[in-house]
């Protein structure tokens, strides 16, 4: 009875979450250019979720006249093959997302455990695990993308590997930086003398004062994975087993549909990952703000009433500072 009271939250914890989750939406909300990108990612899941429900299996065989312009039949025409580009383009907008969501998620979990450790446990730990991110961090990321896509083989399964493992150096080094930090804290230093083993000290203590962080970092990885993904499967070595936004457009470059005029073959993918890519742009810069309320005090302009939750606001305030007659030198020399 006792161990399961203790292992609970208690409730000003619970209470603490719930107030750090209203203040992250009351700024995303009081930030039109965020709010746009979660509108725009509220609708890309949407039609992610429901689109494939709602319209069907893809068709790949092509069961339509190959190349027709676009019609109330068909929204955006049909390729070469004489599939519904409108239907195709559904399909690969829930590859594309999950290519980008799940490979964020590989890539920040390999670039948090390595920047944790690093940071943590320090002298040779930090050395080997840093001088093997800054290896992974040198090497140009499309280069290693196309390298290891082309030997893995062109699945959906080994994209998202790729892009994961091409991914955690920037997260792993911004982590370690954090955890720095972290570990000379004192509530660090109280686990230390009660005995707790690295391990749980860096898994109890550590990562849930970097999840933050994580979190912000998460988002601009989600929309460089998507621009990833679609890039490889542009340039030839991306899923064939599935659409995606870039396989699309790399038929329509093959087909030259830019030549022949076939705008809806290649414009809709190609708004599709500007969007995307756009929207995770400005939530993470939301997040960048929930992290360091002096960039949205920064943002307010010279005008703007100080945050009273602003921890980089002035600590002292001292008004109508006068200095008695008897201990001012220029008065007493006078």
């Amino acid at each position: 009875m006792t161990s399961a009271a203790a292992a609970a939250p208690s409730p000003a914890r619970r209470h603490g979450r719930r107030d750090a989750w209203t203040h992250a939406w009351s700024v995303i909300r009081a930030d039109r250019q965020s709010m746009l990108g979660m509108v725009i990612l509220v609708v890309f899941a949407i039609i992610a979720i429901a689109g494939p429900i709602l319209a069907g299996p893809i068709d790949r065989a092509g069961a339509n006249r190959p190349m027709l312009d676009p019609s109330l039949a068909h929204l955006f025409g049909t390729d070469r093959s004489g599939r519904d580009l409108f239907l195709t383009n559904i399909w690969a907008t829930q590859v594309s997302l999950l290519v980008g969501v799940v490979a964020s998620i590989l890539s920040m979990v390999i670039g948090t455990a390595m920047g944790i450790a690093a940071g943590y446990l320090g002298g040779r730990w930090d050395a080997w695990l840093m001088r093997l991110t800054d290896f992974f961090y040198v090497l140009p990321t499309l280069v290693l993308a196309l390298v290891l896509a082309a030997i893995m083989g062109p699945s959906l399964s080994n994209v998202i590997l790729v892009i994961a493992v091409t991914s955690w150096p920037a997260t792993a080094r911004v982590i370690r930086s954090q955890t720095l930090t972290v570990r000379e804290r004192m509530f660090v230093d109280r686990a230390r003398a009660t005995g707790a083993s690295s391990a749980r000290i860096m898994r109890r203590q550590v990562l849930p004062n970097v999840f933050g962080l994580v979190l912000a970092n998460t988002t601009l990885t989600i929309a460089g994975a998507i621009f990833l993904e679609t890039t490889l499967s542009f340039l030839g070595v991306g899923p064939r087993d599935t659409y995606s936004w870039g396989r699309i457009l790399d038929e329509s470059f093959e087909a030259g549909a830019l030549t022949l005029g076939k705008w809806a073959w290649f414009v809709p993918p190609g708004v599709a990952v500007v969007l995307v890519v756009l929207a995770f742009t400005l939530v993470g810069g939301a997040f960048d703000e929930i992290l360091d309320p002096r960039l949205r005090r920064r943002g307010a302009g010279p005008g703007a009433e100080p945050d009273a939750t602003d921890p980089g606001g002035p600590l002292l305030s001292i008004e109508s500072l006068s200095v008695p007659e008897s201990l001012d030198p220029e008065r007493r020399g006078g």
